[in-house]
């Protein structure tokens, strides 16, 4: 996969088009390109763009409900992500007006969503950036747990790499795409590994659930799949993965003992995890890539009405 075009996720092309009047516009944003690379073939619970107001003054990371999804839940689960803390936490920060389709949008940096990652870097990632991942994304849910909510969404695709540290993206995905009670396997836009099986069959979402979705995204970042056999896994993640993938949720790790066996021997302070070269090489070059080209992206900008004196 050639690093520099689809691999990065700045290729314009697509329902983004190309520079001028081609481009697509959703709400006050005019798409610069999309941000997901489907020749990863995982699935992504929502469409997403990077994209620019069309006055030149903000650039967002923007999303759209797939075709045939409900609007509402897709804007109920933004709106309620506005209250989301923690590390890697991205609440959404914009929304459709009423009457417009469903978007909703957040402040852009630079990331890759981990399949990209996984195909710029050449296969899984290396042990300390899927420690570094893991301990981050775990004490964002640990936050969140701590706020009463559950995130219901975790997966593969909805974790973004950002040069500083993951963020998770696609709040309420699994929640917002059936109804509680009805299954939520096959539904477009998931990834079946990292359902939980008392969710897949359509459990209300709970936390023991986004342990074991955290435990499949980890797994798919050292292996390249969310449902490897245990000797895939590499040795320092096999037991606690492993754990995290137990069908019994009362089997499950707590998180905090999560982060503790993810720090290993930086146990005092997690956050050195997430110090300069946590990243590999190749994944630091796409973001930067990624960032110039959003620079450069040529389009329309719309003139700012000048106040007449009075």
């Amino acid at each position: 996969m050639h690093a520099t075009e689809g691999a990065t996720g700045v290729a314009a092309g697509g329902e983004a088009g190309r520079a001028g009047s081609a481009r697509r516009r959703v709400g006050p944003y005019t798409l610069i390109t999309a941000l997901d690379e489907p020749r990863t073939q995982v699935p992504v619970p929502e469409r997403r763009y990077i994209a620019r107001r069309s006055d030149g003054r903000d650039t967002v990371l923007l999303s759209l409900p797939h075709p045939g999804g409900d609007p509402r839940r897709f804007l109920a689960e933004a709106e309620g992500s506005r209250y989301l803390l923690g590390p890697c936490a991205v609440p959404a920060t914009a929304f459709a007006a009423p009457g417009e389709a469903a978007w909703h949008a957040r402040p852009y940096v630079p990331v890759l969503p981990l399949p990209t990652a996984l195909a710029v870097h050449g296969g899984p990632l290396p042990e300390r950036t899927v420690r570094a991942l893991g301990s981050a994304l775990a004490e964002t849910l640990a936050v969140l747990h701590g706020q009463g909510l559950t995130f219901a969404g975790v997966s593969p695709a909805a974790v973004l790499l950002a040069a500083d540290g993951p963020r998770l993206s696609c709040f309420g995905a699994v929640r917002a795409a059936a109804p509680d009670g009805t299954p939520r396997s096959g539904l477009p836009g998931l990834e079946a590994g990292s359902l939980p099986p008392e969710q897949a069959s359509g459990g209300r979402p709970r936390p023991l659930g986004d342990v074991y979705a955290l435990g499949a995204t980890l797994a798919y970042a050292a292996t390249g799949h969310t449902t490897p056999e245990r000797d895939e896994l590499p040795a320092a993640f096999r037991t606690v993965v492993g754990r995290c993938l137990a069908r019994d949720p009362g089997a499950r790790p707590p998180l905090a003992e999560l982060i503790a066996s993810l720090a290993g021997e930086t146990a005092a302070d997690p956050g050195t995890l997430l110090a300069p070269g946590w990243l590999p090489g190749r994944v630091i070059a796409a973001l930067a890539h990624q960032s110039a080209a959003v620079l450069m992206a040529e389009i329309p900008v719309e003139a700012v009405p000048v106040s007449q004196p009075n």
